[in-house]
C-alpha cells in the first residue's frame, strides 16, 4: 500500500508546481512542454478542448494567442501517492473575471524528472 505525502515528496511535486504556474503565466513554452511527458499517452481536457498525447498539448499551446490568461491560484492540494506520483488540484480565478477555474494535474517521476501525464481544466458557472 503506498504511502502517502510523504514530506520530501511532497516538497518535491510544490516545486514543479510552483514551475508549472511561473512558465503558465509567463507563456514559457519550452518548459511547459518539458514538464508534461512526451508520450501519446499524455491527456489534457481544457476549458475548451481534449487533447490527446503531448504533440496535441504543444501544438495547442502554440495556437494559443498571448497564452494562457493571468490567474490567481485561490487554493493548492497536493498528495503524493508513493515515492513516484502524486497530484496537484487547484482552485483559480482569472484576472478580471467572477468564475472559479479548476485544474488538476497528475504527475509522475520518469527518468527526466516529474512530468505531468494527466490534466484538466475546467471554469464552474459565473458566480456574480
Amino acid at each position: 500500500m503506498p504511502v502517502l505525502n510523504d514530506p520530501a515528496i511532497v516538497s518535491e511535486i510544490t516545486a514543479m508546481s510552483d514551475r508549472y504556474e511561473t512558465a503558465l503565466g509567463e507563456n514559457r513554452l519550452e518548459t511547459l512542454d518539458r514538464l508534461f511527458y512526451d508520450g501519446p499517452e499524455t491527456v489534457r481536457y481544457g476549458v475548451g478542448e481534449n487533447l490527446y498525447g503531448a504533440d496535441e498539448i504543444a501544438a495547442f499551446r502554440r495556437a494559443r494567442t498571448g497564452g494562457s490568461p493571468p490567474r490567481t491560484v485561490l487554493r493548492r492540494v497536493i498528495t503524493a501517492i508513493g515515492p513516484d506520483v502524486g497530484t496537484v488540484d487547484l482552485e483559480f480565478q482569472r484576472a478580471g473575471s467572477t468564475r472559479i477555474g479548476r485544474q488538476s494535474q497528475t504527475w509522475i517521476r520518469t527518468a527526466d524528472g516529474w512530468k505531468v501525464i494527466a490534466a484538466h481544466v475546467s471554469l464552474m458557472a459565473d458566480i456574480s
